[in-house]
């Protein structure tokens, strides 16, 4: 028969109640998208813990005092479960601690470690002790009694509450103010409502005093991401606005007005760089040495984002300036190869590919350190790879020597010259657009002006990666000589 009293249908309703309030919780952690992921994992199974622990201590409050040996076995079972979730609540308040404290990595690994062993020994102990009785057990009347070793119940969450005091007390000055209370109100309002109960002891005060203090130390945390998410996100902006900037200046330092030379009919020339991230590595750069002499330039970084972009504009200005001394392209290399060896602290380096043009007979004067073949386009046989010498990439060693080579270019040849964000664009099913695509795209308009060939190609690698994200720069010259008078 039910045991019925005014006490228990106050725990009842109360209880029933906070499982409500635990479970709206738990649409919030869903909802709110500005928690970090740890920050929401450690909510969900904390809210999953409470509602399972106050829901197993309802059905023991209810089905108490009910005869039979299948309630009994019953109350045993929800009662084992009730005293795990216990444990397991506080495993979890002590690893979101840890996680909020910012301590670091290797310690809150193996402090994680200590309180998992903590919670295993405490299972090992509840299972041992429930065979015996000795923690809890219930007479014929199915009527609840504490044992005589009942205090072993509580040793995983003492374990846990004297570690996270510890853990507020040496790493206080990591955490806010509010966050810090909000963990302090945690651990004293159970012990608030035990001092309580030692007077009233029909009401469950300790469950009531855990329901409330959850929900307010949830509230802080939620406040608390919530305001780190929005700093985040003003710096975020912030950081967003100086990468356009940068892009914006890098690409200023890129010639970029087309035709770039109308005066000169002997030649017509067109570049284009498009970065992966807001600011590249890669670069291009063209511009005439004196009134016979065009010097070209490919070049690509190691590396991407800002550190690229800033050794990218630092390569670019050295070997223009070594190119407008009247080096040949061999010395451009070898000096600004010493330039920049002598400051090199990251270890980075740039490919490149430098070719000055005698504007009057076509003849162009080349070297390579370490980047990929040009494409020629012979009058009689369309775009094909011109397979030079490569030496040492630029920042690699400091006594590197180069070599250069000659060509001589009639009217209506060009040249093509790229980085490997053509040859390396991947499409979905992860295959690399490579060379012989690229000549087959530049042998669409084999005679087509330098503008024509670029978008081609460009339009060749779109088709093909279709839409695939890409990782690595997509630069691009090519130049058509026309030869003098023309």
């Amino acid at each position: 028969m039910f045991v019925f009293s005014l006490h228990k249908l106050i725990n009842i309703i109360a209880i029933a109640g906070g499982i409500s309030v635990c479970a709206l919780c738990l649409m919030q952690i869903t909802a709110t998208t500005q928690l970090t992921k740890k920050v929401r994992n450690y909510f969900h199974v904390f809210f999953v813990s409470i509602i399972l622990y106050i829901s197993t201590h309802l059905a023991r409050e209810i089905l108490e005092g009910i005869p039979g040996s299948a309630v009994r076995k019953v109350l045993y079972s929800v009662t084992f479960i009730e005293l795990i979730f216990a444990a397991m609540m506080a495993l979890t308040i002590s690893a979101l601690l840890l996680f909020v404290s910012k301590i670091e990595r290797s310690k809150t690994v193996r402090l994680l470690f200590f309180l998992n062993i903590v919670f295993l020994c405490h299972l090992l102990v509840l299972s041992v002790c429930q065979i015996f009785g000795v923690i809890y057990f219930f007479d014929d009347k199915n009527i609840y009694h504490r044992g005589q070793l009942y205090l072993l119940s509580n040793l995983c969450p003492l374990i846990m509450i004297i570690f996270d005091i510890v853990i507020l007390g040496l790493k206080q000055k990591n955490l806010k103010k509010k966050v810090k209370t909000a963990f302090w109100v945690y651990l004293l309002a159970p012990a608030a409502a035990l001092f309580v109960q030692s007077f009233f002891k029909d009401i469950q005060y300790i469950i009531f005093a855990t329901i409330i203090a959850s929900v307010y130390m949830f509230s802080v945390i939620v406040s608390n991401e919530n305001e780190e998410f929005q700093k985040q996100k003003i710096a975020s902006s912030r950081i967003d606005a100086e990468l356009s900037m940068a892009s914006s200046i890098q690409s200023d330092m890129l010639p970029s007005i087309f035709p770039a030379f109308p005066e000169r009919k002997e030649f017509e020339i067109y570049a284009s760089m498009t970065p992966a991230k807001e600011v590249g590595g890669d670069f291009y750069d063209f511009f005439l040495v004196d009134d016979d002499h065009l010097c070209m330039i490919m070049a690509d970084v190691s590396g991407k984002g800002v550190p690229a972009a800033l050794f990218m504009m630092a390569s670019k200005i050295i070997l223009a300036n070594n190119a407008m001394m009247g080096k040949s392209p061999a010395k451009i290399l070898e000096d600004t190869n010493k330039s920049v060896c002598s400051n090199n602290r990251e270890k980075m380096f740039v490919t490149v590919w430098i070719g000055i043009l005698e504007i009057s007979t076509g003849k162009l004067t080349a070297s390579n350190a370490g980047h990929l073949y040009p494409a020629i386009k012979d009058t009689d046989f369309g775009f094909d790879l011109f397979r030079d010498k490569h030496g040492l990439v630029i920042g690699g060693f400091a006594g590197a020597k180069y070599s250069e080579y000659e060509l001589t270019l009639k009217p209506g040849d060009s040249i093509f010259v790229y980085t490997d964000g053509i040859t390396e664009a991947t499409n979905s099913n992860n295959q690399l657009f490579k060379t012989d695509r690229m000549i087959k795209a530049l042998n669409q308009q084999p005679n087509a002006a330098p503008e024509t060939t670029i978008k081609d190609v460009r339009s060749a690698v779109d088709l093909f990666v279709a839409g695939a994200e890409q990782f690595d720069d997509i630069t691009m010259l090519c130049m058509k000589y026309k030869g003098k008078g023309q």
